[in-house]
């Protein structure tokens, strides 16, 4: 199975920083934050990644990771020309995914569980997507998920719900087959004319074949100076309790 990594977006949360650089490449903890999605992926043996960034950002991303043999993998690298939302990236791994499975992770979430035990039951997974959620307090910054615990599917997803549906939140962590490069071709705009992810995990709701699985350690979207400043403490944390200082 194959990694990709959407690496690109504003960063509008974190200006003044992200006046200047792409936020993947802020630190948390010793290491640029794109590192850790790299060696998340590299740890559940997945070694083939696409990273898909906006043009302006390419050469940054490029002079510090170049083909990734230092990291352990083999980074290849994709263009995003605007920020048109996460499935417009996703968009452009199709030819990279090479009509396989894949997971996708978006660049700003930082987690601390291994994606080894979620990937293989993906692996085993007959047909549809499956994502990853966390019960979180503030639910209605995100994505909330409706959940069938039956047959361990997702019901719906709403966007930044105005009304208390559940503590479920969907992260940033999906894994897909290659019928999702056909959906997003049936997308629409959004009102904020962005192609939006939610809206491709529901073709998946509807047809019953969205999987889900619970992420039991901590998770941090890291897009906020609050979060980014969390971020940081949980992974020196880690690497603390690891006895280490590097990944």
């Amino acid at each position: 199975m194959k990694g990709v990594i959407l690496a690109g977006g504003t960063g509008s949360r974190l200006q003044p920083m992200t006046k200047i650089t792409n936020k993947h490449l802020l630190p948390v903890g010793p290491y640029p934050m794109i590192y850790w999605s790299i060696m998340k992926l590299k740890e559940a043996g997945i070694h083939e990644i696409l990273l898909i960034t906006h043009e302006e950002y390419m050469s940054s991303f490029q002079k510090l990771l170049e083909d990734g043999a230092e990291l352990g993998v083999s980074l290849r690298y994709e263009i995003q020309p605007t920020a048109s939302g996460i499935s417009a990236g996703l968009a452009h791994a199709k030819d990279f995914a090479d009509r396989d499975k894949f997971i996708l992770l978006l660049g700003d979430n930082i987690f601390e569980d291994s994606l080894l035990p979620f990937i293989q039951s993906f692996q085993q997974q007959k047909n549809g997507a499956r994502v990853l959620i966390k019960e979180v307090k503030d639910p209605e910054r995100f994505g909330v998920a409706k959940l069938n615990e039956t047959d361990q599917c997702i019901n719906s997803i709403i966007e930044k719900p105005t009304t208390f549906i559940s503590n479920y939140i969907v992260t940033g962590i999906y894994m897909y087959g290659p019928e999702v490069f056909d959906y997003i071709q049936e997308l629409s705009p959004s009102d904020r004319g962005e192609l939006e992810i939610t809206d491709v995990n529901n073709i998946y709701i509807q047809e019953s074949i969205l999987k889900y699985d619970r992420l039991p350690g901590w998770w941090i979207d890291a897009g906020t100076h609050e979060s980014l400043f969390m971020a940081n403490q949980l992974v020196n944390k880690q690497l603390a309790r690891k006895g280490r200082k590097n990944l």
